[in-house]
């Protein structure tokens, strides 16, 4: 207990400290919620990884989906790396960093109401954005309740309570830039926690061949497998097209998610762009694919612990905290430290993500008048100590529709704003019609499928949203009306500009 109460303590500290030392950079809007657009490369990649896996997908994803589809679970690890980091550093990096600044935009509604000239679809992004992302910060604290319990024997209340005061300091005092450096040292913390847990887990079951052979001995109880053994070792698992829905809404997603694109906002210079790529990407690598791989030899350790006394169902969000409840007192605590950086940097993006776009995008201008960049900040530091106390209100007392809500927030968000925020910032030909069907697509697909239940899963349900906005948007935009092409193509011309670069990075033309 000592052990695992000073690698607490240690932990808070140096993420109180980083707050006090940021300070400076939180100064004006620009640096509270961008750091200046000066952030480098390793605390961009590291950013972006830390806030893409959380305990959600620690604790819940990798318990539930290794228990569905056994050790075929890390392809949703490797389609997280390659999709949601790699292919998304490559595809969005660069041109989301030069158009937002061409744009001044600070925030992706911002961006969709400079890029699409409408205040209207600001508002009802900032909207968009404001619904679902406060349910999801609550979800946070849920991966967190059986692992303290596990390690400490202390109520969840205190824990919940602890980390979300944390939190607030740091991000209250150095905005961006302090969220920026604590993701990268709770990354660091990830990386070599994980390899740890997966070492020892694997070690407690006689080794990975030894695992791998008990896994193979396990009856699939998936109608596909017929109840044959081997399914949850084989290349796709039991369960190909569910698993491939999984893969989707988890690494597509983060595409049109705000918190996510915010990064690359504030990236430095083009170094960092090439840096951030590969050092996202293997990150992403490690600790995606670490927890599914992970997750995937779940079955492995079936006890009566795992199962709700009174449905006798499976409780996927203790499958993990089983597993890891054998191992010595040292690894539980690295563990505990690994969940809560996974947790607060999340945390602290989603909170700093709904403060700025609630500030900026619907109370400057419209509800306040005269907003200062003083006032502004301020206003801003405000409502990230609003938002953790609603999500800490939420997550100690749950409702249904809440607890729903969580779940498909990933897909409303992506649903609604990757197509057009991707769309936007390659074709000139995107229409406003076209944006505001997607608005509808996304957010009505996966709200109206969490009561109808059209799709079975809600996993699906977003995935479905996602690709029907894909669709939907350059199909409405060739038959409505075009936007002003003077104006859209003054907003290109930001890719067009000259640079002078070094022959490190280019060979010069004879």
């Amino acid at each position: 207990m000592a052990i695992k109460l000073i690698l607490l303590v240690i932990f808070f500290a140096v993420m109180v400290g980083v707050g006090l030392y940021s300070r400076k950079h939180a100064t004006s809007v620009d640096g509270f919620v961008l750091g200046g657009r000066s952030v480098g490369p390793w605390l961009t990649a590291f950013a972006y990884g830390t806030s893409y896996f959380s305990a959600v997908v620690f604790v819940g994803y990798a318990g539930q989906f290794g228990w569905k589809y056994g050790l075929a679970t890390t392809w949703v690890g490797i389609g997280n790396a390659i999709i949601g980091s790699l292919l998304a550093w490559v595809l969005l990096g660069r041109r989301t960093r030069v158009m937002s600044q061409h744009l001044q935009s600070k925030t992706m509604p911002d961006f969709f109401g400079e890029r699409y000239q409408s205040k209207a679809l600001k508002l009802t992004a900032s909207a968009i954005v404001f619904i679902f992302l406060v349910p999801y910060t609550a979800s946070i604290y849920n991966g967190l309740s059986r692992l303290f319990g596990m390690a400490f024997n202390i109520p969840y209340t205190y824990c919940v309570i602890i980390m979300a005061v944390i939190t607030a300091l740091y991000v209250v005092l150095g905005g961006y830039m302090a969220t920026a450096i604590n993701d990268f040292i709770q990354g660091v913390i990830m990386l070599i926690g994980i390899v740890a847990v997966i070492a020892a887990v694997l070690n407690g079951q006689g080794g990975f061949i030894e695992a791998i052979r008990k896994m193979a001995e396990i009856p699939s109880d998936v109608a596909l497998t017929q109840g044959q053994p081997g399914a949850f070792t084989s290349f796709f698992g039991p369960d190909p097209l569910n698993l491939l829905g999984v893969v989707i809404l988890t690494s597509l997603g983060t595409w049109g998610l705000p918190q996510m694109i915010h990064k690359f906002y504030a990236i430095k210079d083009e170094k960092s762009i090439n840096t951030g790529t590969v050092i996202s990407t293997l990150f992403a690598v490690v600790i995606a694919g670490g927890c599914y791989f992970l997750g995937g030899f779940g079955r492995l350790f079936d006890s009566p612990e795992i199962y709700d006394a009174s449905t006798g169902a499976v409780v996927y969000d203790s499958i993990i905290p089983t597993m890891l409840s054998r191992l010595p007192d040292i690894l539980i605590g690295i563990v505990v430290v690994l969940v809560l950086s996974a947790s607060m940097s999340t945390l602290s993006s989603l909170v700093l993500t709904s403060s700025s776009t609630l500030t900026l995008d619907f109370l400057k201008g419209n509800i306040i008048k005269k907003m200062d960049e003083k006032k502004q900040v301020f206003t801003m530091q405000i409502l990230i100590v609003f938002f953790i106390v609603v999500s800490v209100v939420i997550a100690l007392d749950p409702p249904t529709f809440i607890a729903q809500l969580m779940g498909i927030s990933w897909g409303a968000l992506a649903g609604a704003f990757l197509a057009p925020f991707l769309y936007g910032l390659y074709w000139k030909g995107v229409t406003k019609a076209a944006v505001w069907a997607s608005f509808a697509a996304g957010v009505g697909i996966t709200v109206s499928n969490m009561f109808f239940k059209y799709i079975a899963s809600p996993i699906n349900a977003g995935a479905i949203a996602m690709i029907a906005g894909l669709i939907i948007v350059p199909v409405v935009s060739l038959i409505t009306p075009k936007m002003n092409k003077k104006k859209v193509d003054q907003i290109f011309e930001c890719y067009d500009e000259k640079v002078v670069i070094s022959k490190k990075r280019s060979l010069a033309e004879n």
